[in-house]
């Protein structure tokens, strides 16, 4: 039996490549030629130039490795998006002529999709939460009925980026990933650098410029380049940490180019083993960008009818990782069984049923985590502890419920709380009538709004985070939280709930979040903070499409 051969060309930054792949997954060849630059970043004209002067021998190399001659190329697929336009249109353009002149169908691919593809293709996963690092893309992707969703990403810049951008301004070179790492081995002291997280997002502008600053004041490199990384990479694990407990997936893997890292794969294995799941990673070569894995999405939609016509194959700089029916993707069907004497396990907490003076009680200990240094992971869970009992008590006041606290441990990092019966409203909206979901959306706004009006900001908002107990809403999980009236805090705080919804509960996010603000509009400054989550959305790198079915 011939099998279907597919050509891949990949091109949307500074990486050309090619790959060739046949419809049984069997790799036959991947060809790849990086630019770098003298000096400053990637600028989009050179990288297109590139691509112009690349495409033609790769594709040459790959036809010889693979003993294959062009006319051995039944479909042609490329990298139509995201990236940077000019090296975008160059690969497209080299793609329609190859189809062309062979008489061959051809499909553009999403290249965000073709590195998480490649990665279930060389290790076996079936159905994982993805983190994807790239120097463009920083993105924690899972799949849920019938689309891949981002459940987390960088609010400004990617994470290779963030690496690239430092290298340069302490003079390291390009590509910066690998030559902060290797200083990073040498250092003797971690250096206190500003930590992101909002909910299942984060931001990396902000421990770049104090990184630059540090050494700027004369701190060692070794020590700067250990402590960006141990710090960014801190908040990767934890965003993708989050996503794994809101999604209750099984299975995590690391794609992208800064996989590469030895020290981020240590990291995410980990902080998996202490979630009882499994860990995957492609191979290196497979990681950063490369032409196989554009062969293969190929391969997978060309089996499902996802082709394209020639005037069809234009190319989307900003192309979503939502945008794309993956009919070939299935949720899986493993369960997490969990030790007996935990109750829940989320992402920075144990649950452990027990007593208090003859009360039902949960004890939620903030448990060290291994992924992370000492320094900042007794940082973060000191921190984060003294600071839930405290928005607890505050939004109580505030008309909100949340459990009752009963003591503190400061030493164990732990506090007990009153034992709610509730349900989830995560669970309540899989099964709830629309009716229901609008009412308990509304009164999930009612509440925001009362906690925005006391200058409380939750920073974890989920469905995961509330529950429902005779007709209440009950707020659990201020670890994220703080006090501010910044209206720019208060339209992120929503923005974080829009992101959660619309990664799990896609089919009626649209729905809910409309009735979540409608039960907002007690708020104050009401008009300023719905104008703000439009300005937010419109300077964001991902915008969630709610209507995206």
């Amino acid at each position: 039996m011939i099998n279907l051969i597919c050509i891949g060309i990949e091109g949307t930054a500074e990486k050309t490549g090619v790959g060739i792949v046949d419809d049984e997954g069997n790799i036959l060849t991947s060809q790849g030629k990086q630019l770098i630059p003298e000096s400053g970043g990637i600028h989009p004209r050179e990288a297109a130039e590139h691509h112009t002067a690349s495409i033609v021998p790769l594709i040459k190399d790959a036809l010889v490795e693979s003993k294959l001659d062009i006319t051995d190329i039944d479909l042609v697929a490329f990298s139509r998006g995201p990236g940077l336009g000019p090296a975008l249109r160059t690969t497209a353009t080299a793609a329609r002529s190859l189809a062309i002149s062979l008489n061959v169908p051809i499909v553009g691919v999403n290249h965000c999709l073709g590195h998480v593809e490649i990665g279930r293709l060389t290790t076996g996963a079936e159905d994982p939460v993805s983190l994807y690092v790239s120097g463009g893309n920083t993105q924690v992707i899972a799949y849920e009925s019938e689309r891949y969703r981002v459940f987390g990403e960088t609010l400004d810049i990617a994470m290779g980026n963030c690496l690239d951008q430092f290298a340069r301004e302490v003079g390291l070179g390009h590509p910066g990933g690998p030559k902060v790492e290797d200083h990073a081995r040498n250092a003797n002291e971690y250096i206190k650098l500003p930590y992101a997280v909002k909910g299942m997002d984060l931001s990396f502008s902000g421990v770049l410029t104090a990184a630059i600053r540090k050494y700027e004041s004369g701190a060692p490199l070794d020590d700067v380049c250990y402590s960006l990384q141990e710090t960014a990479f801190s908040m990767l694990v934890e965003v993708t940490e989050r996503a794994l407990a809101h999604t209750k997936k099984q299975e995590v893997m690391l794609c992208g180019g800064v996989a590469a890292n030895s020290r981020l794969r240590e990291m995410l294995k980990i902080m998996s083993d202490e979630h009882y799941v499994e860990f995957y990673m492609p191979p290196v070569k497979y990681c950063g960008d490369n032409g196989a894995m554009i062969a293969w999405m190929g391969q997978l939609m060309q089996k499902n009818g996802i082709t394209q016509k020639i005037e069809d194959t234009t190319v989307i700089q900003k192309y979503r990782t939502d945008q794309v029916d993956v009919p070939w993707m299935k949720s899986s069907k493993k369960h997490l069984i969990l030790p007996e004497e935990i109750t829940e396990k989320g992402a920075e907490a144990n649950l452990y049923k027990s007593k208090w003076l003859n009360q039902n009680v949960f004890i939620k200990e903030r448990v060290p985590k291994s992924y992370r240094i000492p320094e900042i992971d007794h940082r973060l869970r000191k921190q984060r502890t003294k600071k839930e009992a405290k928005l607890l008590s505050e939004a109580k006041r505030c008309g909100v419920k949340t459990p009752l606290i009963y003591d503190i441990n400061k030493q164990e990092k732990a506090l007990t709380l009153e034992e709610i019966n509730g349900n989830m409203v995560k669970n309540i909206f899989e099964d709830a009538s629309m009716e229901k979901i609008k009412n308990i959306s509304r009164k999930i706004g009612e509440n925001i709004a009362k906690l925005h009006n006391c200058g409380i900001i939750h920073g974890d908002l989920t469905t995961s985070n509330l529950i429902m107990e005779d007709d209440e809403i009950i707020f659990i999980d201020f670890g994220l939280g703080k006090n501010s009236d910044l209206v720019e805090d208060k339209g992120v705080d929503l923005l974080v709930f829009k992101k959660a919804i619309s990664g799990i509960h896609y089919k009626i996010a649209a729905q809910c979040f409309d009735e979540v603000l409608k039960g907002y509009r007690e708020a104050d400054d009401y008009s300023k903070i719905i104008e703000k989550i439009e300005e937010i959305e419109g300077r964001g790198r991902y915008i969630p499409n709610l209507n995206t079915v």
